[in-house]
């Protein structure tokens, strides 16, 4: 096929000299059989006559070379197209709607499939990325989000028996820390690595050098590696910043790289060294990458795993159920939570682009009524059926072309806003997400596959056997052919719009019922200065406990202030702290798990939880009073049903000592503390003033709830931290904001859906107006006969809706149908929502129907002011 595609180029390339050569060659031939009869007698003119008859035509045989070297085909097929040129020029008006319509489908698509192609198809950034892949034995579900992950222990264990991979590093990710004597103060993300992670990535540093062996050892880990933008942006692109050291949460670290231009994994911009050990106390999982051997396969490497999983010993309370063991392409570790919407929104602007190329397949049947005369004429000069096909293909597929073109300039301007309306820190890999060549090869291949598929019908019914026939009366039998073609796929417009039209229905009434939620405290008027103390500075939870002291006070002065207070894990906030506690005189139900946030006097107000019994912490609840605790209603109603549970003790700790135990002072309502479509998480409050843990204390939110707009307390707050420790970073967000971030992804879900749906319908509109207006242009003598006979306006006006309603029945029907089984992917992103809502169903039906009544408006319209004589007279 190649070679015949590059023949045809040459071919294109060298028409002159091959022309000459053909004539040359041609006379070459008749000269030589005429001179042959000449020596046998026959008279030079004779012989030259003799010879052309003898060789059948010289124009004839030029055709047979050309069609030989493929060069009529190429001829023919430009001619077609610069014909085609000519017809939509003919036709403005015609190829103007075409092409937007299309423009609009395929633009649509081309932004779609360039995130797609940036987040989910492009390479990581690595040499030989096609070789690394995750590690993980981490089971899904539980209380936390999945992450791929090995436990340390076990990764220690994996080092020592793997025979796939040529290098394996684990890192953290996640983590943050304050950046000092830089500017102002910063807070920035960090990794930790092990040694080999870069090597097994294959990055260098393009400045200075990579971790050394033993680099991660304490006392020996005070190196740091910059990502280039940090470098450029804090440090001024400072080449002798090598070998300076700079301030991380108080720590000095020497500096000893600087990464290449865009080398960011996994999401930071520093990295520092980590030493896996064994910790008796605390087990860490860390996501673990691999490179795999050259001749080695991810199936391989996954029986692998899974035979050392099966061999692992079982550590106390632990079953196989708890170990699932993966190898996953490392793109998953950034891409696997937004793939499923990607894919949700590539799948409805597909039906987009149904739907546009219904509409312009419509808009070629009706033209193609007006060129039947044309087909007719053609096909009686010769003209064979698939030279017919070919011409009309050549045009849709120009008119693809053109609509290919617009829809990327809109696919440019669409992007910039897709990608600005995202969810911040939700969509992975933005850097990669533009168009380039792949996208207009997606595009250009996307625009002849559409200009074909819509083009077909409209050729082939053009073209049928009632083209010859035209030219007489049973022209009539082809428009009508047209016209049932027409009205499938108007229905299958309808049925199409009705399915998105349902998942943006489902998707609006679940975010609706979410913003709905009560998060168990009230968000308007309260704002949060969340702060991260280093622990090179603040060691003791003395020296924490001062910080809050003295910045609660701060922040209790400040005008207008109605209450502060502070907690270690806000509400809807990054993260929690979870797990089980003991219940003096009772047992603790199975598997139950509370989330345990430790609070200052006064939070419960700030916040506006409601108290239901007993009393909030008080200043006297401090490291020398008993201990203290406050419960949420569903630790009460579990431990206590139908008691009170005011003078009830508990204690934090697995084997309690006497003065362990804290004694029940209060309960509140729950809150939604991992986000509004979460469950509410039991809970037990601490005072923080009896918490002796530093590491329950370093990260702390506080609260302030104001009489005044909550941003006019800003300035106050930051002059408060400064005043304080000037070498913290402000981190201050309203809880409203906070309460905007976790709805921020199913609004975006929402309103992207809703967009093309409104989209979907407004084409469906007018592919229902472009039919019925049709039909009426084609039916205006029956009508004018209709009324010569006595009929009233209102008799053609329910022919017309009737027609109208048979093709709404027909595509609810279809519709629905379609509906219902497509629309069960969205579960997932649904909340307390059900994929066959049937109120969902009938709102949306009800809503296409008006709308395609509405459609139908104004060439009833037309047809109710048929004037009979006029309407004879024309025919």
């Amino acid at each position: 096929m190649w070679s015949r595609i590059r023949s045809w180029l040459r071919s294109m390339l060298r028409r002159a000299r091959m022309e000459r050569e053909m004539d040359a060659e041609l006379r070459f031939h008749i000269e030589a059989f005429a001179e042959d009869l000449v020596r046998r007698g026959v008279a030079r003119e004779e012989a030259l006559r003799r010879a052309r008859i003898e060789f059948g035509g010289v124009e004839r045989a030029k055709e047979e070379c050309r069609d030989a070297r493929g060069i009529s085909f190429l001829e023919s097929l430009l001619q077609d197209l610069r014909f085609g040129l000519r017809m939509l020029r003919k036709n403005p008006g015609f190829t103007a709607v075409a092409v937007l319509t299309l423009g609009l489908g395929i633009g649509a698509n081309t932004a779609v499939f360039t995130v797609v192609n940036g987040v989910l198809l492009r390479p990581m950034p690595f040499p030989e990325a096609n070789r690394l892949f995750l590690v993980s034995l981490t089971p899904r579900g539980g209380p936390f989000e999945w992450q791929p992950g090995v436990a340390d222990h076990d990764y220690l264990a994996f080092l020592g028996q793997d025979r796939a991979f040529e290098q394996i590093a684990s890192f953290s990710r996640g983590s943050t820390v304050n950046l000092t004597g830089a500017g102002d103060p910063a807070q920035i993300p960090v990794a930790y690595v092990t040694t080999d992670f870069f090597s097994t990535l294959r990055t260098n540093p393009e400045i200075g050098r990579g971790f050394l062996a033993g680099e991660g050892e304490p006392g020996n880990d005070n190196v740091a590696i910059l990502a280039n933008e940090l470098w450029k942006e804090r440090f001024g692109s400072d080449s002798e910043i090598l070998g300076k050291a700079i301030r991380l949460d108080g720590v000095s670290r020497t500096v000893v790289g600087i990464m290449p231009p865009g080398f960011a994994f996994p999401g930071v911009s520093v990295w520092m060294p980590l030493s896996v050990r064994i910790n008796e106390h605390n087990s860490f999982t860390r996501p673990v990458v691999g490179r795999l051997k050259p001749r080695v396969t991810p199936q391989q490497a996954q029986a692998e795993l899974e035979t050392f999983a099966e061999r692992l010993p079982l550590g106390p309370g632990e079953s196989k159920r708890d170990r699932l063991p993966q190898i996953l392409p490392l793109k998953d570790l950034l891409v696997a939570n937004i793939r499923p919407s990607l894919l949700l929104f590539a799948g409805a602007v597909a039906f987009v682009l149904l739907i546009a190329c219904a509409n312009v397949a419509n808009l070629f049947l009706a033209r193609a009524t007006g060129r039947v005369q044309e087909m007719a004429v053609r096909s009686t000069l010769g003209a064979d059926r698939c030279r017919l096909v070919r011409q009309l293909l050549a045009e849709s597929t120009l008119i693809s072309l053109i609509g290919g073109g617009a829809g990327i300039l809109l696919a440019f301007w669409s992007l910039q806003a897709l990608t600005a309306l995202a969810p911040a820190g939700k969509v992975p890999r933005m850097e990669m997400i533009r168009i380039d060549p792949w996208v207009l090869a997606f595009t250009f291949g996307l625009s002849v596959i559409t200009g074909v598929v819509f083009g077909l019908a409209p050729a082939f019914h053009a073209t049928g056997d009632g083209a010859r026939e035209s030219l007489g009366q049973a022209a009539r039998n082809v428009i009508g052919g047209h016209e049932g073609i027409r009205s499938a796929l108007t229905i299958s417009e309808m049925a199409l719009a009705l399915i998105l039209l349902t998942g943006a229905g489902l998707m609006l009434k679940s975010f609706l019922r979410l913003q709905a939620v009560n998060p168990g405290f009230s968000p308007h008027s309260v704002m949060t200065l969340t702060v991260d103390l280093p622990d090179s500075r603040y060691r003791t939870a003395n020296q924490l406990q001062g910080f809050d002291r003295q910045t609660l006070a701060e922040l209790s002065r400040l005008p207008g202030v109605l209450a502060a207070g502070a907690v270690n894990w806000i509400p809807l906030g990054q993260g929690l702290a979870m797990g089980t506690f003991q219940v003096e005189g009772g047992l603790r139900p199975p598997g139950f798990m509370v989330d345990k946030p430790c609070v200052s006097p006064g939070y419960f107000r700030a916040m506006g939880m409601p108290l239901v019994r007993g009393r909030e912490f008080a200043g006297s609840d401090n490291a020398t009073a008993p201990g203290v605790a406050i419960v949420s209603q569903s630790v009460a109603r579990t431990l206590w049903p139908g008691q009170d549970p005011i003078g009830k003790r508990i204690s934090m700790e697995d084997n309690p000592k006497p003065e362990d135990w804290l004694t029940v002072v209060g309960a509140v309502d729950d809150v939604k503390q991992q986000g509004l479509a979460k469950n509410s998480e039991p809970a037990i409050y601490q005072s923080y003033l009896q918490v002796a843990s530093p590491g329950f204390l370093s990260h702390m939110t506080f609260v302030v709830r104001t009489a005044l707009s909550p941003e006019s307390v800003t300035a106050g707050m930051r002059a408060v931290l400064r005043n304080v420790d000037n070498n913290q970073p402000v981190s201050i967000a309203s809880m409203d904001s906070l309460m905007a971030t976790t709805t921020a992804e199913p609004r975006f879900q929402a309103r992207l859906l809703a967009t093309f749906a409104l989209v979907a319908l407004a084409l469906t509109i007018v592919g229902i107006y472009g039919v019925l207006a049709y039909s009426v242009a084609q039916r205006t003598r029956e009508i004018g006969v209709r009324m010569a006979l006595g009929a009233q306006s209102v008799d053609v006006l329910l022919m017309l809706l009737k027609q109208a309603l048979l093709f709404i029945a027909a595509g609810i029907v279809l519709g629905g149908a379609g509906a219902l089984a497509l629309t069960r992917v969205l579960t997932r992103f649904l909340f307390q929502v059900k994929p066959g809502d049937l109120p969902t169903f009938a709102a949306v039906a009800l809503v296409l129907t008006f709308s395609a009544l509405g459609a139908c408006y104004l060439p009833a319209r037309r047809a109710m002011r048929v004037d009979p004589m006029v309407a004879l007279r024309y025919e």
